[in-house]
């Protein structure tokens, strides 16, 4: 079985949290470029190096398939470990959710006839299919295209940035000036906007999950983890802070607006490109968050929580039940608006989150011996004091959900609820594994 090598899982750990500077177009429009560039330049420090800290020391000291899911079993037993992969997994539904929809909204910028009424689903529907065709191929397969789709998707990019940034310097605006000056936007909405960034600067445990698919996952996961903190945020800030220089008004960013952005600077060509790039990018997520997300089940399986149907892999390592199973439930959560996406899936990744950062603490404290190739430097009150902000902002998201409404309740409500559910479902997996080994007993 091929492994991935140090640059494909580079690409695919890229690909799971961002891709590129796509679906940050909703911060600009809600909170203008100046805090928006203030919001994605300070939340890395409070939110995404804490997390990749945390993951780079328990990546290293437990390179196991589940990832998360197999640390916090360990530290703190199979009832929390279960809910910690039920957490995962049902974020991944909101979360899956979100790329073949923001996959039609660039698609409609330049044919908005091929994404009316049903031909919107359909295309959303062979997003999956794609994705999961993809992830049958085996995970080096996954992450080496990776790497290629990842220079193309971020190639316009370079070109719209170097065109913007020659616009600020010829001075006809100047730096910041006329139209896209920092100021807020009339329609502020700042809730909005740290919400949709902490969501484009969350989801750096996905790539763990595959461990056993890995070239030397004790040395290549922390340094990954890391590079591709400083990666997102460099994608990120550049090409906001040179679309302000070049003079774009804040005013006309929604999802999707890159676009316009695009063919305002460069003409129709750049904004063809801009198009396809962002296209083939949703695809490059959720092929890679598939690679991900399809391993909870088989390690749940393994443990006995899940059929054993489930521990079936191809020769390459896929395990392809669950790649389906997977696919055809995050098929069936395609058609939520965006912003309520976002909320569902920040509650449910943030408590998981909190999970694994208790998981790191417990083990400190039970494990001291325990190897950690990788080790955040410091006495072992260091990650408490890491975990401290990526909490406080889980609690914001917790509060700021109570006004989206999702089935006739609040977001909150409605997250909590799925939450919840570990609980009876795990109840109901114990059982059946009771049952199970009683029937070998009797036999």
């Amino acid at each position: 079985m091929r492994k991935l090598r140090l640059l494909p899982l580079l690409a695919a750990t890229y690909f799971m949290v961002s891709g590129g500077p796509y679906d940050l177009e909703d911060i600009i429009g809600f909170a203008g470029y100046g805090h928006a560039l203030l919001l994605l330049g300070l939340l890395p420090f409070f939110w995404s190096f804490p997390t990749a800290l945390m993951l780079g020391e328990l990546a290293a000291a437990v390179p196991e398939e589940g990832g998360f899911y197999a640390w916090v079993r360990r530290a703190m037993g199979p009832f929390w470990g279960f809910q910690e992969a039920w957490l995962s997994l049902a974020a991944s539904v909101f979360d899956m959710a979100i790329y073949p929809t923001t996959f039609v909204l660039y698609l409609a910028r330049i044919a908005p006839s091929l994404t009316r009424g049903h031909r919107g689903i359909v295309l959303e529907l062979g997003v999956v299919a794609l994705a999961v065709l993809w992830n049958l191929r085996g995970a080096a397969a996954v992450g080496e295209g990776s790497l290629r789709l990842w220079i193309l998707s971020i190639s316009p990019y370079l070109i719209l940035i170097v065109i913007a940034v020659y616009i600020g310097l010829r001075g006809a605006t100047g730096p910041f000036g006329g139209h896209a000056s920092l100021a807020p936007p009339v329609h502020a909405d700042y809730s909005t906007a740290i919400l949709v960034a902490m969501w484009n600067y969350m989801g750096w445990d996905n790539a763990t999950t595959i461990a056993n698919e890995v070239e030397n996952p004790q040395r290549n996961y922390p340094r990954v983890i890391l590079i591709a903190a400083v990666m997102v945020m460099l994608t990120y800030v550049i090409p906001i802070a040179a679309i302000a220089w070049a003079g774009i008004p804040s005013g006309r960013f929604s999802t999707g607006a890159w676009v316009d952005a695009a063919h305002i600077l460069g003409g129709p060509a750049l904004a063809f490109t801009v198009v396809l790039a962002g296209s083939l990018d949703d695809v490059g997520t959720f092929s890679n968050l598939t690679l991900s997300y399809t391993r909870l089940p088989h390690a749940l399986a393994e443990d006995g929580f899940l059929p054993i149907v489930f521990t079936k892999r191809l020769k390459n390592g896929t395990p392809w039940v669950a790649v389906l199973a997977c696919g055809f439930c995050w098929a069936l959560a395609l058609g939520f608006s965006f912003e309520r996406l976002i909320t569902i899936d920040l509650v449910l990744y943030g408590l998981s989150m909190i999970l694994e950062f208790v998981a790191l603490i417990v083990l400190r404290y039970r494990e001291p011996e325990l190897p950690r190739p990788f080790r955040i430097p410091g006495p072992d009150w260091v990650p408490v004091l890491l975990g401290l902000s990526p909490a406080a902002l889980v609690l914001y998201a917790l509060y700021a959900s109570r006004t989206e409404t999702v089935a006739g309740m609040s977001a909150l409500a409605f997250s909590s609820l799925i939450a919840a559910c570990g609980l009876p479902l795990y109840l109901l997996a114990k059982l059946r594994m009771n049952g199970r080994a009683q029937r070998l007993d009797e036999r």
